[in-house]
């Protein structure tokens, strides 16, 4: 059972502190399909700076196959963060080698030989999905905030699993957007409420599963431990409620420490 992510990584620049942090949206899903006992690989570009090195340090420490990070010259993409009063404000963010990041056909072939790709927004491969799935690989797809965004529309009709959270709560409205979604191609349509836990939509039925408690310490990263957890449930053949489930644990896992990983 193995999880290709590919797309973008980040290093979370805290220059008040002193720290950088890896992280990015697919980055973070290899991370926690592996914690979680499954084999995940990322494919990636980094910058020829010191923080490419860093990060593909940090992620082959976690054991994620980081075979196909490529180093590109120039910087690698940063987020400046800043903690005030403990919670952290997001700053500018620089997008480096990232802008010019496209998939190689070896890329391509690599990713295929694994059983699921899972990318995301800023991922830069929206456009490669339709040859990824038509060779039979499942695609999982996080959309973030924003379902309606130009890359996540080219996405959509080429994603077995679309993914995307809303502060909003379970709502008619919210219902009827998980339907149009769902009638574009992916076979589950699946947001997250953040506290009020989850809904997903398979053309038929809503299933909604609430939260793990937990000691809530730092958010970072929640919503990408629910995905690793309900890829790996969706992997291993599991019915929905369960594989919301195992999200649901593996991010009340990640929200008891400080940092994505």
């Amino acid at each position: 059972m193995k999880l290709a992510a590919v797309g973008d990584n980040c290093m979370d620049v805290y220059e008040n502190i002193g720290k950088a942090y890896p992280g990015g949206n697919p980055v973070n899903v290899a991370v926690y399909f592996v914690r979680l006992g499954g084999e995940s690989s990322y494919t990636g570009v980094v910058g020829t700076d010191q923080y490419g090195k860093l990060m593909k340090e940090k992620i082959a420490e976690k054991g994620v196959d980081v075979s196909h990070i490529r180093f590109m010259e120039g910087s690698t993409a940063i987020t400046h963060v800043e903690l005030v009063d403990g919670e952290r404000v997001f700053g500018e963010y620089e997008e480096g080698v990232l802008a010019d990041f496209k998939l190689t056909d070896e890329e391509i072939d690599f990713l295929c030989s694994h059983d699921m790709v899972v990318t995301g927004l800023w991922g830069k491969v929206h456009d490669d999905l339709a040859k990824i799935q038509a060779r039979g690989v499942k695609v999982a797809f996080d959309a973030a905030t924003r379902p309606e965004d130009p890359a996540a529309v080219t996405a959509i009709p080429f994603v077995d699993y679309l993914f995307f959270a809303t502060d909003d709560g379970d709502t008619p409205e919210l219902r009827e957007t998980m339907k149009q979604i769902k009638a574009k191609g992916p076979k589950l349509v699946i947001t997250t409420l953040g506290e009020k836990g989850s809904i997903v939509y398979d053309g038929e039925k809503y299933t909604t599963f609430g939260i793990i408690p937990c000691n809530v310490v730092d958010t970072m990263g929640a919503g990408d431990s629910f995905i690793a957890g309900f890829l790996k449930g969706i992997l291993e053949e599991k019915p929905v409620e369960e594989c919301m489930k195992m999200g649901a644990t593996n991010s009340s896992v990640t929200l008891e420490y400080n940092g994505a990983w």
